[in-house]
This record gives C-alpha cells, sequence and structure tokens, in this order.
C-alpha cells in the first residue's frame, strides 16, 4: 500500500510539473506575441505603449493632423527640394533651379554642378543669396521622396512605405524632421525667404499626433 502511495504521489508531482512547463511556455510565446504587435502606422509598439496607442488611435484625429503637418511638407522650403523630376525647384514659386542644375547619381549634383560648389555650410549674407547648412543634396534617385504634385494622401502613404522612405519606421521619420540640419534649414532660410506657416515644434507637434493616433491617411 506504501509503494502504491508513493507511485500517486510521484505521479501526481510530474503532472503538476508538466502543468508548470506548458503554462511558462504559453506565457513566452504570448508576452513574444504581444510585444511584437504593430499598429496601424506600420510601427513597432512596446508593452509600454501599446495599449496607450490602442487607446489613442483615432483615423479622424490622425487625418487632420497630418493634413496640418502637410502644409509645412508642400511649402517651398521643404517641396523645393523634392521635385518631380530631377531638377531642383527654388524660389517662392517653386521654379526650376537656375544654371541646370540636375540631382546627379547620390543627389549632390551632376559633373561640375555639385550642390556644395555654391551652397556653403551657412546661408550667404544678402537676400535671396544661396542658402546653405552641411551636405546639402537632394533626395538620391533611389529614394526620391517626391513632394511637388502628391496629394495629402499620396504624400501619407509615401511617408509610411519604407520603400519610398529610406526604410524608416515612423519614429525614424519623426526622428529625421526633427533633427535633420536640412529640415531645421527650412525655418532659417535667410533674407528674402519665406518660412513655413507652421513653426517647426507646431509641425512636429502634428507629426507626432499624427503617429500616436494611428498613422491614418488622408483620402
Amino acid at each position: 500500500m506504501a509503494n502504491a502511495e508513493a507511485h500517486r504521489q510521484n505521479r501526481a508531482r510530474r503532472v503538476v510539473r508538466w502543468i508548470v512547463i506548458v503554462g511558462v511556455l504559453f506565457l513566452t510565446v504570448s508576452v513574444y506575441q504581444f510585444k511584437g504587435r504593430v499598429n496601424s502606422a506600420g510601427s513597432l509598439l512596446t508593452n509600454a505603449n501599446l495599449a496607450e496607442a490602442m487607446s489613442q488611435k483615432d483615423d479622424a484625429g490622425a487625418r487632420e493632423a497630418f493634413l496640418a503637418a502637410y502644409t509645412v511638407l508642400i511649402h517651398p522650403r521643404c517641396m523645393n527640394c523634392h521635385p518631380s523630376g530631377d531638377t531642383p525647384l527654388q524660389g517662392e514659386d517653386s521654379h526650376p533651379h537656375a544654371q541646370s542644375v540636375k540631382r546627379g547619381p547620390d543627389g549632390r549634383g551632376k559633373y561640375g554642378m555639385k550642390c556644395g560648389a555654391c551652397h556653403q555650410l551657412t546661408n550667404l549674407p544678402g537676400a535671396n543669396m544661396p542658402p546653405g547648412v552641411p551636405k546639402w543634396h537632394l533626395p538620391p534617385p533611389t529614394m526620391r521622396m517626391t513632394f511637388e504634385g502628391k496629394s495629402a494622401g499620396d504624400l501619407c502613404r509615401q511617408l509610411k512605405n519604407p520603400r519610398q522612405n529610406g526604410g524608416k519606421t515612423l519614429e525614424g521619420a519623426i526622428e529625421h524632421l526633427e533633427a535633420d540640419p536640412l529640415v531645421l534649414w527650412g525655418w532659417a532660410p535667410g533674407d528674402g525667404r519665406s518660412t513655413p506657416p507652421l513653426s517647426h515644434a507646431e509641425f512636429m507637434q502634428k507629426m507626432r499626433e499624427w503617429v500616436t493616433k494611428g498613422g491614418a491617411c488622408p483620402e
């Protein structure tokens, strides 16, 4: 009888042990899937912000925020460096760049007409003189990031597409807009040039709001 009782106890312990192991495995898989959840904007969410992001998802609000930011993206200070063709644009009317300047294989000009020949590290003094910032360039031909002629919906979808935005997540795109010297130049373009309709801080607030609310695009 003692042996039978011991056998039953050992069997019970083995059952409990297997239940614990299966439970741990199930919990591990669940956590992994939770960490890998992706929001509608295509961005990986962490445990810390998943619930918050889901609770803040607001397609109408996201579209409204992007439409506000769109007024900056199509302003000449931004759009002139994101042309539909290989010729950069200039001026308030976004006319083709003088001197027949072309994009070139790396976005920095073609043949002897390199961007850096005229565009120095800072703006040259005087109204409408060549603007300057380190590494002045257009997007390369492999990733044109065209703004010219794009509707709000088209531009929104382009910004969300890693194949068209340089492989960036939405968070990566926000970081680029936050700190890239070429972007910041748009709000300090030198004498004779207008600035976008929103301040940089206002623009970034709208872009972050767009992402936080789910990244929905205007129709």
